[in-house]
């Protein structure tokens, strides 16, 4: 790869281990928390009053993070430079009465969340993940690794005609998955989680559990260029952006702005929640630093007004089956470098300015980028970008890596890109 930063297979290796172990957004913040912390974040309580003392800071809420890293003897009205994700993906969660079953089958009652490829799902070994709240209001991770569901396909002998006219599920009736035989018993799937995690219980007052694909990522191909693994939209941009905001921490005072990692929850359905990026969360934390860095209202108008987001999320590449799908002179690679996102009807915030920005950060980093537009005949997607332009006043340009099988239970990628990415944010970052 000509005039790019060398390839860092240890880099992928690393994001695999990151996919793995997040099956959840719950997860995903945990992972990139303690990553953060074993780079000398510390993590500051909303409730808490906050100082104004230089370093790396991080808030959770939920399954978002909002981490900053403050130079020493910046000014209150100093700008940020955002690299925005999100840490959720289209899946099946447990419904709040979850013990069900027909026909001595035991199930669970699942409902779908987000754009989901149903039949991704069919005949594929599910554990199961999230957290319990416990009646003090404190949370406990979930996750059952192993193979404790499957929501069965119907045989192609009661079906003849799947393969002629294609598979037709019900959201309803197709999508509830099994998880043994008998009687169904009210009570047995939180008792089986309370168990598995150690709790009584009587303990669990609340659940927010999803499954998730046992199956680990893989490198794929005859020369390993290609990775196939879950939850990459948008896990894959998080780690990448935690791994460049540790990065950039460690330039220090050579910093003139403020490094910031924005991963929210919900983005799949719409970022409206109080994790979201439709919510209050991201300006509330940025405005909060610079007051607590005495600045004033004027301050933050001021920081605010200099300050840069790259909203990073996954985006389409070709499709060799179905190449009449993309734009015909647009037609992103794995492996190619990240891609611009632009949408003139601002389903991606990009414009020319913010298209200047992404190429200075990729050829200070030494990588290449490409371009991706919709066929004007195909519905465009959107992202957390339009939304952080909007809702804080904050240039925005959408950015990702190109993937095949977007919202599938299993997504492909190069095995190049995510280095290349983290590479491209941290030049942003440290810009």
């Amino acid at each position: 790869m000509t005039n790019s930063a060398r390839f860092d297979r240890g880099h992928t290796d690393d994001l695999m281990s990151f996919l793995a172990a997040s099956p959840s957004p719950y997860h995903a913040v945990a992972n990139a928390a303690e990553r953060l912390e074993k780079a000398g974040f510390r993590q500051v309580a909303e409730v808490d009053a906050w100082d104004g003392e230089s370093g790396g800071k991080y808030v959770l809420r939920g399954g978002a993070i909002i981490a900053w890293y403050v130079p020493e003897g910046v000014a209150a009205a100093t700008p940020y430079r955002i690299v925005g994700a999100h840490t959720d993906s289209p899946n099946l969660r447990v419904k709040p009465i979850p013990d069900t079953g027909a026909r001595g089958w035991r199930q669970i009652a699942v409902e779908i969340y987000g754009g989901t490829l149903l039949n991704t799902w069919l005949d594929r070994d599910l554990g199961l993940s999230g957290r319990v709240t416990l009646a003090d209001g404190s949370h406990r991770l979930v996750n059952v690794d192993r193979a404790l569901m499957r929501v069965p396909q119907l045989a192609v002998h009661l079906d003849r005609s799947v393969n002629s006219e294609g598979l037709k599920l019900d959201k309803q009736r197709h999508m509830t998955p099994i998880w043994g035989l008998g009687e169904v018993a009210e009570g047995d799937l939180i008792s089986f989680v309370a168990d598995e995690t150690g709790v009584p219980a009587e303990d669990v007052k609340g659940w927010d559990l999803m499954v998730h694909s046992i199956e680990p990522p893989a490198y794929l191909g005859r020369d390993r260029e290609l990775v196939a693994g879950p939850r990459m939209d948008n896990l894959l941009s998080v780690h990448a952006g935690t791994a460049a905001l540790t990065a950039a921490a460690a330039a220090g005072s050579r910093l003139t702005t403020i490094p910031v990692l924005a991963a929210f929850d919900h983005e799949e359905n719409g970022s409206q929640s109080d994790t979201g990026a439709d919510g209050p969360l991201l300006g509330t934390v940025l405005e909060r630093s610079v007051f607590a860095r005495g600045g004033s209202y004027e301050d933050r108008a001021r920081a605010f007004a200099g300050t840069v987001c790259l909203s990073s999320d996954t985006g389409h590449a070709v499709h060799p089956n179905y190449s009449e799908r993309h734009d015909p002179s647009h037609h992103p690679m794995p492996n190619g470098g990240p891609i611009l996102k632009v949408n003139v009807n601002q389903r991606y915030a990009t414009d020319g300015s913010g298209r200047a920005v992404f190429a200075a950060a990729c050829e200070r980093a030494g990588v290449p980028w490409q371009s991706f537009v919709s066929n004007n005949a195909m519905p465009c997607g959107t992202t957390i970008g339009p939304i952080t332009a909007a809702r804080h006043g904050i240039a925005t340009v959408d950015i990702g890596v190109a993937i095949l099988s977007m919202h599938s239970a299993r997504e492909l990628c190069g095995a190049e890109d995510p280095y290349l990415l983290a590479n491209a944010l941290t030049a942003f970052l440290e810009g």
